[in-house]
């Protein structure tokens, strides 16, 4: 079928000029960071968020602007909010990672204009998840909800952890410190982000009506093994620092600094299916 481009005020709306400015920040920060030195798992992260919401912005912006939102096979009242939401949350986290993990005491012009931009395009996503939230309520989806925004949040503390992990597996003292508590503690992570992570999928996929159990009550029983789950990751990322010899304990060092960043994470993400569970509660009884 023949492409039918939409009025040019489509682009003039608020909503698509906070989303040109999205592309805009996270160009700027991808290529300023690219040349940067020295190479770490820690930039390959932040120039894949920047990289991958500047694809998935720019797509939605053309959907937009093509009129094509029949047709695409997921919610597109899900969709959007979605992919701001954790856009301004992996974007707030790379600019308070990047001049932690990649300065390191030194003032690089690169690094400095990088996180500058990619805190705009924090400020940007946040202003798009602002204006989708005020619009009208037949426009707005689950993932607008404060449910549906701590599920995306449940997301991105999985994505973090799991580069902790990944960043605690290189440390050269990690093969003798490691017991079976720590691996038990990285199951329970992993756990939870595929159950938060499903969600949103379903969600997304407009698959509510197919769900072979009723939701409401799927999402109880997910929020409440998670908030069981995290409570095993706290306790063991607490332990962990309180076990922690006074000699490493030095925050400047980004490396002896990953326990306090994951102790928090953790403690942020238990609150996070704390405060999901009372509403998905409260929503199994709305409709009992």
């Amino acid at each position: 079928m023949p492409v039918i481009l939409g009025e040019i005020r489509v682009l003039t709306k608020p909503l698509s000029g906070v989303r040109i400015l999205e592309l805009l920040f996270d160009c700027l920060a991808f290529s300023l960071a690219s040349s940067l030195e020295p190479r770490s798992s820690f930039k390959s992260f932040c120039m894949f968020s920047w990289c991958f919401f500047f694809t998935l912005t720019f797509l939605i912006l053309l959907v937009d602007f093509v009129q094509f939102q029949s047709i695409i096979p997921v919610s597109w009242k899900n969709l959007p909010i979605t992919v701001a939401s954790l856009g301004a949350l992996m974007c707030i986290g790379s600019s308070a990672g990047f001049p932690l993990f990649m300065q390191e005491g030194r003032k690089e012009p690169k690094a400095i204009g990088a996180t500058v931009c990619s805190c705009l395009a924090f400020m940007a996503y946040v202003m798009e998840v602002n204006l989708i939230r005020h619009q009208g309520r037949e426009q707005r989806g689950y993932m607008a909800s404060m449910p549906g925004l701590l599920k995306v949040f449940q997301v991105f503390s999985g994505c973090a952890m799991i580069f902790l992990f990944s960043s605690q597996c290189q440390m050269p003292d990690f093969a003798k410190e490691t017991s079976w508590l720590f691996w038990f503690s990285a199951a329970n992570k992993l756990l939870c982000f595929l159950m938060s992570l499903g969600t949103i999928l379903v969600v997304l996929g407009d698959c509510v009506s197919h769900c072979p159990l009723p939701f409401d009550r799927l999402l109880v029983s997910f929020c409440s093994l998670a908030v069981l789950l995290y409570i095993i990751v706290a306790v063991e990322c607490i332990t962990k620092i309180l076990v922690m010899p006074a000699e490493r304990v030095e925050l400047s060092d980004p490396t002896r600094a990953l326990p306090f960043i994951e102790t928090i994470t953790a403690c942020l993400t238990l609150l996070a299916y704390t405060v999901d569970l009372a509403f998905s509660v409260k929503l199994l009884c709305d409709h009992a």
